[in-house]
C-alpha cells in the first residue's frame, strides 16, 4: 500500500506538506503542488477518507504506549476520562498502544485528532507531532514545547509542595523514591520535572536530600527501605512518586520498626483513589477532560495556551507529622 510519507519521498517534501497539498487547507506553491500531484499519480497514491474530509470521522486517538517504566493504571484512568469527554462532543476514541501508532494516523489520517501520553523531555516523537496535519495535544511538557499544545499536572511545583510540607513540619534529611529506573534515559518529562522541583525546594530550605529511582515491584520496597536507612540514618522525610511501590514501602518502613508519622512522614504524588498517605494527586479526570476540550477548540480552529499546567492540591493525611 502507498503511504502519504511514500508520496512526500517521491516529491522532496514533508508528510504534512502532501496532506496540505491534496487538502487545499494551507497555500501551497503551484511547483510545490505539481510535484505532489505528480508523485500522487505515479505511485497510485489514494489519500484516506479522513484525509479528504478533516472532521468527518468522529475519532480521537489516544497515544498510550505499553513500555516499561510507564504506570498503567494512571494512564488508563486518564484515557477513561478522556472516553467520557469525548462521548460528550460525539466522539469515539481510537486507543494507540504501539509505538507506530502515530506513523499510522499520519499516514491514513483515520482520527480528527490526538492526545499523546508519556512525553519525554526529547521525546524522539516531537517531529513527527510537528509536521502532522491533525490537532494534537501532548499530556507532558517536553523542553522545548514550541509549536505544540502540552497539558499535565505541573509536577515541578508538586514536587516542591511535597518537600515544603515537610519542611514545615521540621524535618532536615528527607529523600525522594522515584519512577522506576527504565523512566530516567529516555528522560520521561513528570519523573524529570519532579526531581526539579523536590532538589529545588530542598536546596532552598538548606534540607539534606537524595533521590532514587526505584523498580515497581512490590517485592523491591523492604530491599530499598533497607537501604535508605542504612544509608541515611537521619532521614525522617520520604516522598514517593512511584504509585505501585508506595503501600509496599508503608509495609516495609513498618517492618523495619518505624512508626508512621512518629519516626518516618511519608507524602506521594500518585492517583488519589485510593491515597492512604499525605498526597499531590494526579489529576486523572481534570487531565482527561481539559485534553479533549484543547482538541476541540483546535479542531474548530480556537486559538489555545501552547502550555497549560495544572497546579498542584495537597491533601494532608495522617502520614505526615513533626519531625
Amino acid at each position: 500500500m502507498v503511504r502519504i510519507t511514500d508520496v512526500a519521498r517521491r516529491a522532496g517534501v514533508s508528510p504534512s506538506t502532501v496532506s496540505y497539498a491534496l487538502s487545499g487547507k494551507r497555500p501551497i506553491s503551484d511547483e510545490t503542488r505539481r510535484r505532489v500531484e505528480a508523485a500522487v499519480r505515479e505511485l497510485g497514491y489514494r489519500p484516506h477518507s479522513g484525509a479528504r474530509a478533516h472532521g468527518s470521522s468522529k475519532v480521537l486517538a489516544v497515544a498510550a504506549p505499553l513500555r516499561a517504566g510507564v504506570h498503567l493504571p494512571a494512564m488508563m484512568r486518564v484515557t477513561e476520562s478522556v472516553v467520557t469527554a469525548a462521548r460528550g462532543h460525539d466522539h469515539d476514541v481510537l486507543l494507540l498502544t504501539h509505538e507506530q501508532g502515530l506513523t499510522r494516523v499520519g499516514e491514513s489520517a483515520p482520527a480528527d485528532a490526538l492526545l499523546v501520553m508519556d512525553i519525554g523531555l526529547h521525546d524522539p516523537r516531537l517531529p513527527l507531532l510537528r509536521s502532522l496535519d491533525h490537532p494534537c495535544v501532548l499530556l507532558g511538557l517536553p523542553a522545548d514545547p514550541h509549536g505544540l499544545t502540552c497539558l499535565d499536572l505541573d509536577y515541578r511545583a508538586a514536587g516542591e509542595r511535597c518537600v515544603d510540607h515537610l519542611a514545615r513540619l521540621g524535618h532536615r534529611t528527607v529523600a525522594l523514591i522515584g519512577s522506576p529506573p527504565q523512566a530516567h534515559p529516555r528522560r520521561t518529562a513528570a519523573a524529570h520535572r519532579l526531581v526539579e522541583g523536590f532538589t529545588a525546594a530542598a536546596d532552598r530550605h538548606g534540607l539534606t536530600s537524595s533521590v532514587h529511582p526505584a523498580d515497581s515491584a512490590p517485592a523491591a520496597a523492604r530491599h530499598i527501605a533497607d537501604r535508605l536507612l542504612r544509608d541515611h540514618p537521619a532521614l525522617t522525610g520520604v516522598v514517593v512518586h512511584n504509585a505501585p511501590l508506595l503501600d509496599p514501602l508503608v509495609t516495609a518502613f513498618r517492618q523495619l520498626g518505624l512508626r508512621i508519622p512518629e519516626d518516618l512522614s511519608i507524602t506521594a504524588v500518585c492517583p488519589d483513589d485510593p491515597a492512604t498517605v499525605t498526597s499531590v494527586a494526579l489529576p486523572a479526570r481534570e487531565l482527561g477532560t481539559r485534553a479533549v476540550e484543547l482538541l476541540m477548540a483546535r479542531l474548530h480552529g480556537t486559538p489555545v495556551p501552547e502550555t497549560t499546567l495544572l497546579a498542584p492540591r495537597l491533601t494532608e493525611r495522617a502520614s505526615t507529622g513533626q519531625a
